[in-house]
């Protein structure tokens, strides 16, 4: 019986952790890397270490940045009388590609889920109340997925903004329940953010 050799074997494990990668995608990938130009391994693992190196957390936002500050944080051009909360870096990516959105953001590195034993210290959410306590802020628009945990977290937050006497508001449906923002078209997310209503 054949089997791939070990260092090949590890790569193909190592490619399967990854989201969405299964054992036969990740089998094409590590043969993909074998099979072509040495150069492109090396140049994948390069961009590997670089990248972990340098990519960290905005301080203010919790976006990606390889700078102390993001480049939004950073930006006297946005609105900061408006935060809007947002579970991961690539939904920040779908907001942006819309252009419409001219205010900041707080990833919140997660959702509440009970029952994933998730909770809301599991999120950036003090980091948003303390934002939002020493900064003018006006509005903080909760845009979380529409799936039950996204809704129970845009609940809790809303309540704890309230209490700030800040005024809250959710994405307008359009947004689909169960979706996930970052595979949105840009009109249905547009859409969404323009018919936001109050919580």
């Amino acid at each position: 019986m054949y089997n791939f050799p070990k260092a090949l074997q590890k790569l193909i494990k190592e490619f399967s952790k990854l989201p969405s990668i299964g054992e036969k995608s990740a089998t094409r990938l590590a043969y993909h890397i074998v099979n072509n130009d040495p150069k492109l391994a090396t140049s994948l693992a390069q961009a590997l270490s670089e990248t972990i190196q340098s990519v960290k957390y905005c301080k203010e936002c919790f976006a990606l940045t390889d700078t102390e500050l993001c480049s939004i944080c950073s930006s006297y051009k946005r609105d900061s009388s408006v935060i809007c909360v947002i579970e991961k870096p690539m939904d920040l990516v779908a907001f942006e590609r819309v252009g419409e959105y001219t205010g900041l953001y707080h990833v919140l590195h997660g959702v509440w889920a009970p029952l994933r034993g998730l909770g809301p210290e599991s999120m950036k959410l003090k980091e948003l109340i303390d934002r939002i306590q020493k900064n003018s802020i006006k509005e903080v628009i909760i845009a979380t997925s529409s799936t039950v945990e996204g809704d129970a977290t845009a609940l809790y937050i809303s309540k704890l903004v309230q209490d700030l006497g800040v005024t809250s508001s959710r994405l307008a449906q359009g947004v689909p329940k169960g979706g996930e923002l970052e595979y949105l078209d840009d009109v249905t997310l547009s859409r969404a953010l323009s018919g936001r209503s109050q919580l």
